[in-house]
């Protein structure tokens, strides 16, 4: 084994807490592999072991971030969404096909895929934007993380006012998706570009409220005033 790897899981067993890993399985509905260590804590480990490799070669890093995938554990994916955003700096347009794929293999809950996407894909769709477009290809994905993913992954540039049109228009690719994952997840895209786009939000959302899932619009209205909210969430079609 990989001592890099070796050492990272002996300091999550040390840190395994029984109580917290049966307490972190109530927040999903699938089953889930987990340690029981605090994201704090994890973070902490994630420092620790990115001193000894942030000298590495990408393609070394990014292997070694594969085998921690590979585990399923989910503190083990929460390393890696901690270590990518460290190599902002360094990535280029052929990294796209390899978190994609990471996507769609290793990622099986919401809290991995949230964590990968909000910070590796925000900033590798900030840093590239041309690749906005391929993110509205993975709504017509079959893999529900997959179609979570294209809106989670503009989260963090919406929330600053950044991808308005794309978000606007991944959520309508999303509308009628019948997971609740994904509903979620591109309501709270729609809350996240609200926070400097509140009208083409709150126009979009009373467009769509007759079939847009309530989940999803009541996400997508959270930070509206409550006259907007209630506006929303009138029932009836126009």
């Amino acid at each position: 084994m990989d001592p890099v790897i070796e050492g990272i899981r002996r300091d999550l067993l040390e840190c395994a807490d029984p109580k917290a890993r049966e307490s972190f399985q109530h927040f999903f509905k699938e089953e889930i592999r987990c340690y029981g260590v605090k994201v704090p804590v994890v973070n902490r480990i994630a420092q620790k072991y990115w001193k000894d490799i942030s000298g590495w070669e990408k393609r070394e890093i990014f292997l070694l971030c594969e085998k921690l995938f590979e585990s399923a554990f989910t503190e083990e994916a929460f390393i890696v969404s901690n270590w990518i955003p460290r190599m902002k700096d360094r990535l280029e347009p052929a990294d796209f096909s390899v978190f994609a794929r990471w996507i769609g293999t290793y990622i099986s809950n919401w809290a991995t895929c949230d964590s990968f996407c909000n910070h590796t894909m925000g900033d590798f769709i900030d840093t590239f934007p041309e690749f906005t477009g391929e993110l509205k290809h993975w709504t017509q994905s079959e893999n529900r993380w997959m179609r979570r993913a294209a809106a989670v992954s503009l989260i963090v540039p919406a929330k600053h006012g950044r991808f308005l049109k794309i978000s606007l228009e991944i959520a309508d690719l999303l509308l009628l998706d019948g997971d609740p994952m994904v509903q979620k997840g591109y309501g709270w895209l729609l809350k996240e570009a609200s926070r400097q786009h509140q009208k083409p939000v709150f126009d979009f959302v009373v467009n769509r409220r007759a079939v847009m899932p309530r989940t999803a619009l009541r996400y997508a209205i959270e930070l509206m005033p409550r006259d907007m909210r209630s506006e929303a969430m009138r029932k009836g079609i126009e």
